[in-house]
């Protein structure tokens, strides 16, 4: 196995004469290419990547291993980790001792690891950042998941001892992992031009996943099958992952991916309707304090350099937390080690109406990176699937297993020896004693005489007479017996493969029997909460104004008279709606794609507006639609060539200021003002040239998230449709007499019903003396 230790600095020297002749600066250039090659290849195997047969970096190894040899047992009293440091950086890890008693911290921290290696005694540091002792102050010892798991088959023969870094010492270049604790706890590193970031897991599903991959034998386990074992990482902290089930397993197949995590939470009921939040839980990498200061930066925003008043969104995200939150406090302690208190201003506030806030504007959830980068058996470095590497390990298991085995066969062979030459001894022990008191060569007459090996001899002529009596005789029979037992166990087990790979799974479930857990971290799909989906405005009623020639302006309150509204010369209304503050503006321009604004972002006052075109990149198309609704509410899309739809308008929304590809728009057709829907809303009557109406169920339409849409209405060559409106018990059309009059008729109750048909059909002829048709009326 190839030695982990740093390569010593004299070997990256740059400072080799060039050859005589040219190509000096050619060789200069691979000189210099090779030695830093060497170096990164060295910070990558020596400190930053973990192996995957153990999942340690060389200092973690080599602390565990000094922690053995110092005899620091978990029954044994602790250690001063000075002498602990003192040891690894003198006999295995020549590099300071901050960085030995920095990752002698981290495996102490119940925090850090799902499954720590040593047990800390002092202060080794808060999962608020707090700093830990310094390392005459603190003791260490190991805890018993790692000698278990890590160390009770290091002197079994299961593993290769390589020499220290000045060849005076062996130290191990793995260790003999009973669980594949690179998957259990994880890892952190950064090298030169890679880096790793595996999560920890429950001990629980690895170990099954495990045994699957170990007892199928040849039969190959897809990575699929395996991560139906395991769902998702398990963190120390807890938390919730809310990420689809899709994007966990498509992280773990490529070896790269996120997961999106959340805090968890309970509402506490308090007297008179009163009720508070108690957060218990958190992502990982966050901790209490860094919450709470996030939240006060949200509260009293510093004004940014270069300005000298808060921005708009500062404004926006102080008055909303204002709003909704009135006191927060860290309330953890020894048994509540994650405990923070937030209330609301008033019970009017909902919970999930406070959380939302927090969650988009705080580290309550956070994204947790995974890119599954280890040293692999071959001893490279690479990107790898989770069945990938959980593979790798479960082939060196068995390579381990079966390592251990031979040793041990080899020691109960080499005691049976000995004990066949003992009892030889003992059948024979007057003739035994009289060859050794006559003769001058004991051991080479006791060899010819009874046939003994050179061991055998040797151990005869060791052993005190007391050994030869009758009752070590039976003692000798007894301990034979039990080891051919054991050798005829051991020779089983290699010989027969199913038998063997049963045996290694069965110890895996053991061991999962005696240290495995229940999971932490909750697995539970949700929505992902950002600022874009989070209200952080005063809700408030407001209504916004869209002239035709793009015009758009905000007035306070509903109570808005649209003949008292004024126009630029030749302008007028388009749409006029009564919203809230915190619902989004959603615009739809003539090639159908979707624009957004924020109602507060709009001009106020008395004036005649902005144009959407200096706060949008309409790439010169004109808007020809505007809703403002809140989140929830669907819409029906229809186009003048009879193709519509029915959308949700959380599908039109973007923060780009370009828009996005909503609707279809083929050529020479156009789109029609978006109609809200509501529950009430079960038929839309569709209004087309020549005079025709069909009244479509709304179950028949489609509900998409954009595009063609499907066909309304059945139109000859040459039509189109006029407008939509929603079917009810009676409608208004409006059109134009044969004497060019405006006029309209309505229509309601059995006659209503005539228009009724399926959808794609041709429609029927409007009763009435119009010339010509052109919309609805509400």
């Amino acid at each position: 196995m190839t030695s982990n230790s740093m390569q010593p600095a004299a070997q990256l020297s740059f400072s080799l004469p060039p050859p005589a002749g040219d190509g000096t600066t050619e060789y200069a250039h691979v000189h210099c290419e090779r030695a830093y090659l060497d170096y990164a290849m060295s910070v990558v195997r020596g400190r930053a990547l973990p192996q995957v047969d153990d999942g340690l970096k060389p200092v973690q190894r080599r602390i565990l291993f000094a922690m053995h040899e110092l005899n620091n047992r978990h029954d044994n009293p602790h250690k001063k980790s000075a002498r602990i440091v003192g040891d690894v950086i003198g006999k295995y890890h020549p590099h300071g001792d901050a960085s030995v008693y920095d990752a002698a911290v981290r495996m102490a921290q119940d925090f850090s690891l799902r499954y720590p290696l040593i047990d800390g005694q002092g202060n080794f540091g808060s999962r608020d950042g707090d700093s830990p002792a310094a390392q005459r102050y603190t003791e260490a010892r190991l805890t018993r998941f790692a000698e278990h798991v890590l160390l009770s088959e290091l002197e079994k023969g299961t593993i290769d001892f390589v020499p220290n870094y000045d060849n005076t010492l062996n130290e191990p270049g793995s260790l003999p992992a009973r669980l594949p604790l690179l998957l259990l706890n994880g890892a952190m590193g950064i090298a030169v031009g890679m880096a790793t970031n595996i999560p920890p897991h429950n001990l629980r599903e690895v170990a099954a996943a495990c045994r699957r991959v170990i007892e199928s034998g040849a039969t190959p386990v897809s990575d699929e099958e395996i991560l139906q074992f395991v769902p998702g990482p398990d963190f120390p902290g807890g938390g919730q992952i809310i990420s689809p089930a899709a994007d966990i397993q498509n992280a773990y197949l490529t070896g790269r991916g996120s997961v999106r995590v959340r805090a968890r939470w309970a509402v506490e009921p308090l007297a008179r309707g009163q009720w508070r939040i108690i957060v218990s839980e958190l992502p990982p990498n966050t901790s209490t304090a860094q919450v709470l200061t996030e939240i006060e930066e949200c509260l009293n925003p510093k004004v940014k350099a270069g300005r000298k008043a808060l921005t708009p969104e500062q404004l926006r995200l102080k008055n909303a937390f204002a709003a909704l939150l009135d006191t927060m406090r860290d309330d953890s302690d020894q048994d509540h080690p994650v405990r923070i208190i937030i209330e609301p201003t008033t019970r009017n506030v909902t919970p999930e109406e406070l959380t939302a806030l927090l969650f988009a504007n705080t580290s309550l959830e956070e994204n947790s990176s995974i890119n599954l980068v280890s040293i692999g058996r071959d001893g490279r470095p690479k990107q790898a699937s989770f069945g990938t590497l959980l593979r790798e390990w479960t082939g060196f298991r068995l390579d381990t297993v079966t390592r251990r085995l031979e040793s041990r066969l080899d020691e109960v062979k080499s005691r049976l020896h000995i004990l066949d030459g003992r009892m030889i001894a003992f059948l024979s022990i007057d003739k035994v004693i009289k060859v050794i008191r006559e003769s001058d060569s004991p051991k080479k007459d006791l060899m010819a005489k009874f046939k003994l090996s050179d061991v055998q001899a040797e151990d005869i002529l060791e052993i005190r007479l007391r050994q030869l009596a009758r009752l070590e005789g039976i003692k000798i029979e007894q301990e034979i017996a039990k080891l051919r037992e054991e050798q005829a166990g051991i020779e089983h087990l290699l010989a027969d493969g199913t038998a063997f790979r049963h045996f290694v799974a069965a110890e895996i479930e053991k061991d999962a029997q005696q240290f495995g857990d229940q999971r932490r971290t909750l697995i539970e799909t949700a929505e992902k909460i950002t600022a874009s989906k989070v209200d952080t405005l005063a809700d408030e009623p407001v209504t916004v104004i869209l002239s035709r020639n793009g015009f758009i302006r905000l007035r306070t309150g509903h109570d808005i008279d649209p003949g008292t509204l004024t126009w630029k010369d030749g302008d007028g209304p388009l749409a006029i709606a009564r919203a809230r503050t915190v619902w989004p503006v959603v615009l739809i321009d003539s090639s159908g794609r979707a624009y957004n604004l924020r109602p507060t972002d709009l001009p106020s006052g008395k004036g005649d507006g902005t144009p959407v075109a200096s706060m949008l990149d309409l790439a010169g198309a004109r808007v020809v639609s505007m809703v403002c609704e809140k989140p929830g509410t669907k819409v029906m899309v229809c186009k003048s060539d009879g193709y519509g739809f029915i959308a949700p308008i959380e599908e039109m929304l973007t923060r780009q200021k370009a828009g996005k590809t909503f609707a279809s728009v083929s050529d020479g057709a156009a789109m029609l003002p978006l109609l809200v829907l509501d529950e009430t809303t079960q038929a839309i009557a569709v209004l087309a040239s020549r005079n025709r109406m069909l009244i479509v169920p709304r179950p028949e339409i489609k509900e998409l998230g954009g595009g063609k849409g499907v066909i309304m209405i059945g139109l000859h060559k040459g039509d189109c449709v006029l407008d939509i409106a929603p079917a009810r018990e009676r409608l208004t059309i409006e059109g134009k007499a044969r004497n060019g009059k405006p006029t309209a008729v309505e229509i309601k109750g059995e006659e209503l019903e005539r228009y009724s048909g399926h959808r794609a059909n041709a429609g029927r002829l409007v009763t009435g003396k119009f010339e010509t048709l052109h919309s609805f009326r509400s």
